[in-house]
């Protein structure tokens, strides 16, 4: 069967890499899976011609921190801060789900985040109550066509599963290189007494699996950078979440030790969980990427994300992040952050097409071609999304997913919204 071939004709074309930067009247040659060419006025010989005319073309969003699984009870703590929303969204929410419970909202919200450009994401699951829930998820994230980092975490209130870790690695995700891979979503030492830290580190070192967890000082470890150091845990493949509460020195210890950062500004404001940490990270040397967190409290684009992050800066940071910055950060370093910039995060020849396109010509978008990466960071959002592709496969076209199942995968959400919330 020959490969399909995609020509991306004629776009305002933004790459990422090594600066953010936008070329007019330039094509994507798309070959299977993968870029194989960018530049103006590019063989067309047995493509299929999409006109770019009129349309941004960039590398698709990249997400580094959500819980898909919250997509059941969207809005459901917009008022909370976060030891509110602890109690509620973990601890009640939560042990609701069943199986099926999982799958839903896991399908729709990754459907969410492609829909608003979002190629690839990172879903910390610590919703996994039994293995069933686990295979529920995976089986959601297959099934949706989304890239995603499957994180295994554990539930706020409820057991861990070592050996089911082990089945989904061995069984279900053993390919690093596969659409869908997997991580380690444990408490880690800011919530999670050092005995438990230790045992998980050494579960992910034998398993082969990068690391990602929620980090602030205390209520456990108030230095929680400096206690897994003083215990050989501070490893390079571990990514970590908001860190808003950390000392300077914690941050520069994350970035010697080739750590990565996810920041998730609008929660983390809305949360009141410290101030904006960007700026530090970065100032530090660690790379940044940008995450949604929780749709139960904040919109899932990363539209909405882009701008929180600019507008943190603005208030925080002097001198405050550029547009520039800001859309490397949801794009090429949040791959970075997760490992994943040999494959995706900008549109170089040899990477995987993740590509998505946005309209100029709606009325929010007008005349913004005068300077497209301020348009995407500033102006745009999701409607604007025209076009989407993951791997190489067209996902939303004309503004509509493809998906087949939509209409059974949002009568299956309901349902689990209406018995979660039902108690």
């Amino acid at each position: 069967m020959a490969e399909s071939r995609f020509l991306l004709r004629n776009g305002y074309v933004i790459d990422t890499d090594p600066a953010p930067i936008a070329r007019p009247g330039t094509d994507v040659l798309i070959e299977g899976d993968r870029i194989v060419e960018v530049g103006p006025r590019l063989s067309a010989d047995g493509a299929t011609v999409i006109d770019a005319s009129d349309r941004i073309v960039l590398p698709g969003f990249v997400d580094t921190h959500r819980h898909l699984w919250q997509t059941a009870v969207r809005a459901g703590a917009a008022d909370l801060d976060l030891g509110a929303y602890m109690g509620l969204v973990l601890g009640q929410y939560g042990p609701r789900f069943r199986p099926q419970d999982i799958h839903a909202a896991t399908l729709v919200g990754a459907l969410d985040a492609l829909d608003t450009g979002i190629t690839t994401l990172i879903d910390y699951s610590h919703a996994l109550h039994t293995p069933e829930h686990a295979d529920a998820a995976i089986d959601a994230l297959h099934t949706s066509g989304l890239r995603t980092v499957f994180g295994y975490g554990f539930p706020f209130h409820g057991d861990q599963h070592p050996s089911d870790i082990r089945r989904i690695r061995s069984e279900r995700l053993s390919d690093d290189h596969a659409l869908v891979t997997m991580s380690l979503a444990p408490a880690g030492p800011s919530f999670s007494p050092i005995e438990t830290v230790t045992a998980d580190w050494h579960l992910a070192d034998e398993l082969g699996l990068p690391l990602t967890i929620h980090v602030s000082s205390g209520p456990v470890a108030a230095r929680p950078i400096t206690a897994l150091r003083e215990h050989g845990l501070l490893h390079g493949n571990t990514l970590y979440v908001h860190g808003n509460s950390l000392d300077d020195d914690e941050l520069k210890l994350i970035a010697e030790s080739g750590g990565t950062a996810s920041v998730t500004p609008a929660t983390e404001a809305q949360m009141r969980v410290g101030a904006p940490v960007a700026g530090r990270l970065r100032n530090a040397g660690v790379t940044v990427g940008l995450g949604v967190d929780a749709v139960s409290s904040l919109p899932g684009d990363m539209f909405a994300v882009m701008r929180a992050a600019l507008l943190a800066s603005q208030i925080a940071d002097n001198p405050p992040l550029a547009v520039g910055d800001v859309l490397k950060m949801a794009t090429l370093d949040g791959a970075a952050a997760l490992g994943l910039a040999d494959r995706i995060g900008s549109l170089s020849p040899g990477k995987q097409a993740d590509v998505i396109l946005l309209r100029l010509n709606d009325l929010n978008m007008l005349t913004t071609e005068r300077d497209p990466i301020a348009a995407v960071v500033t102006a745009a959002n999701p409607d604007n999304v025209d076009t989407v592709l993951v791997a190489g496969q067209v996902v939303k076209a004309s503004g509509k997913l493809l998906h087949g199942d939509l209409t059974q995968a949002v009568r299956a959400l309901r349902a689990t919204a209406a018995t979660v919330n039902d108690h």
